[in-house]
């Protein structure tokens, strides 16, 4: 062969992908304090361990990513809100055991690397990091020809928070009376997309263009709505020893969710009707004739993190956190989860 091949013949532009690092330093920068102790495109990124105003820190890390909800970012050409999702999915995982973030890495791997996209996409996670007081330490960017689909990536996030040992969210102190509370969710945060998808655009035919009067918006919109963080709602509660614990509702619903969390000899009650339903999941039942049981094991059903408290506190739960919804109550039990038709209750907010 006269002719020499290079990397680029191959599919791998490492022009392409420097010009996506050099937009990315500047998200990244933007999430930097006092802490952080290297630049982007250091081999490893460098933080500052150190805690003295706690007795025992704890590290608490979390990996995760967005699932198929980055068929509807391919759908739409909407990439800069898929990042936010993945880093406030990764902060509410550690949150729910008390810990603050304090750093988050990302993986981004495509088969064609588009330094648009893939800014576009870190601009997000940015945004997401210094909303949630998390530096955006460093991360993988892979170009890997033939690996995906033309225009598609995958996406993975990987997070480290701290807290005080003694101040740590585990559940064991749940009991019988406790009230469950429940804080509301955008949409379907990042879990239940495949079964969505299927019902929106298979079943019923719709294009992620689609205006649908029942959503106020497109279905691509709808789908695209960002996984809230909780961290600042519940951040001012988290030293005053009030939460006995935290769910984030995830992939298993509050079906499996739930009892990840309950000691052994408690099951939760949830009241049906007792929080505003998004009209998304009323919709997906409708379209796929999807049972209760499988609504509430797949999706959030509007509710995107549970707060468990005694019923002493939960007026000072109010007190702090707006939009609270008394959702159910802790009975002795076998750590199950179980679903029943009650009046709704908001919670007076001060």
């Amino acid at each position: 062969m006269s002719q020499p091949i290079s990397y680029s013949d191959a599919g791998v532009s490492i022009d392409n992908a420097n010009k996506a690092v050099a937009k990315i330093r500047e998200y990244a920068h933007s999430t930097f304090n006092e802490r952080t102790l290297t630049e982007i495109g250091s081999f490893g990124g460098m933080f500052a361990g150190a805690f003295p105003d706690m007795a025992e820190p704890i590290l608490v890390a979390s990996a995760d990513g967005v699932g198929t909800k980055l068929k509807v970012a391919f759908e739409t050409g909407i990439h800069n809100t898929v990042g936010a999702d993945l880093v406030n999915h990764c902060v509410n995982d550690i949150l729910v055991q008390g810990a603050r973030p304090l750093f988050f890495l990302d993986y981004f791997a495509t088969g064609k690397l588009d330094p648009d996209v893939t800014a576009s996409v870190v601009e997000g996670m940015a945004r997401a990091c210094r909303e949630n007081g998390c530096v955006l330490l460093g991360g993988e960017t892979a170009e890997m020809p033939s690996m995906y689909a033309d225009g598609e990536y995958d996406l993975a996030g990987f997070i480290v928070g701290v807290v005080d040992k003694q101040k740590v969210i585990d559940g064991k102190s749940i009991k019988p009376g406790d009230v469950v509370l429940g804080l509301p969710s955008k949409g379907l945060q990042t879990n239940g997309y495949s079964l969505a998808r299927k019902l929106f655009f298979e079943v019923a035919g719709y294009k992620a263009e689609t205006y649908l009067d029942e959503l106020g918006t497109t279905v691509g919109e709808a789908l695209l709505e960002t996984h809230a963080s909780f961290l600042r709602p519940l951040e001012s509660l988290m030293d005053k020893g009030v939460i006995k614990g935290l769910v984030h509702i995830t992939g298993g619903g509050f079906l499996e969710n739930i009892p990840r969390i309950l000691p052994d000899h408690v099951s939760v009650e949830i009241s049906r009707g007792t929080w505003p339903e998004l009209p998304i999941f009323g919709m997906m039942r409708k379209l796929g004739n999807v049972e209760e049981n499988e609504m509430f094991r797949t999706f959030n059903m509007g509710i995107g993190m549970i707060v468990i408290c005694s019923e002493e506190d939960k007026n000072a739960m109010a007190d702090h956190i707006k939009n609270t919804y008394e959702i159910g109550r802790v009975r002795t039990g076998s750590g199950n989860v179980e679903l029943f038709e009650r009046k709704r209750t908001i919670l007076p907010v001060s």
